[in-house]
């Protein structure tokens, strides 16, 4: 439960809480496959409680989150059975290399906002296909393992919408919970769940989705972005190590 606490409150505030509650599932001895449908799982009350503390910063984004909702809910099947018919060495290779791009893309983020609102003009820019696309494929990646896919989310919406970085990182609390929630529906009925890890890690992650919720929207935007590339890069070092 303490993992899941972490965890939750991890991803509420930046992302990437799998890195912590995943190694304590395979340190209890879980099997890989069951420790990541299992973590999926119990992650989801986390970020849900991450989303209910960023309610604030939604509001007026209902349109956007059911848009985004189906491709989640696309890519966060297909990251699922990817899981179950592909070798882990297909994806174990270009994790690391799409964390370190999205920690870039983190810090680069307000110079290409500014540069696509200078050739844009001053309007604001809509949610078009590239951000679907973008968030659909952040969707496999997520069903399919999910480290870091809060990163890759807030890189990505960041320079695609039109909006501060909290309210984005509300968004992407309510996308990772669809994309977790989705592929652990799958994983039920054609995986083996490990249940009493799934509950303890679903109580301490709701808690801890509170708590990070509530640091995260305090922190002025330099800050958060900081977080965000300091948890990034700790991931690629653990993820090569």
């Amino acid at each position: 439960m303490v993992a899941g606490v972490f965890a939750g409150g991890i991803n509420a505030a930046v992302g990437s809480g799998t890195l912590i509650s995943f190694p304590v599932l395979l340190a209890v001895g879980l099997p890989p496959v069951v420790a990541n449908v299992s973590n999926s799982l119990g992650l989801v009350p986390g970020s849900v409680a991450g989303a209910i503390g960023y309610r604030k910063e939604l509001a007026g984004q209902r349109r956007r989150l059911w848009r985004l909702g189906f491709s989640s809910v696309l890519g966060g099947v297909t990251g699922a059975l990817l899981l179950l018919v592909l070798p882990p060495e297909a994806f174990e290779t270009i994790v690391p290399i799409l964390i370190a791009l999205a920690v870039v893309l983190v810090i680069l983020q307000p110079w290409i906002a500014r540069k696509l609102r200078a050739r844009q003009g001053e309007a604001p820019r809509r949610d078009g296909p590239a951000l679907l696309i973008s968030a659909g494929l952040c969707g496999v990646y997520g069903g399919y393992f999910g480290a870091s896919q809060g990163v890759l989310l807030v890189a990505i919406m960041g320079i695609l919408m039109d909006e501060n970085l909290q309210r984005v990182n509300a968004v992407k609390n309510v996308y990772v919970a669809v994309v977790n929630l989705v592929a652990g529906i799958v994983f039920i009925f054609v995986a083996e769940v490990a249940w009493i890890a799934v509950l303890a890690l679903a109580v301490g992650a709701a808690i801890g989705g509170l708590i990070g919720a509530k640091i995260g929207r305090k922190l002025p935007p330099h800050v958060l972005r900081g977080a965000i590339v300091v948890v990034g890069v700790v991931a690629i070092l653990q993820l090569l190590l």
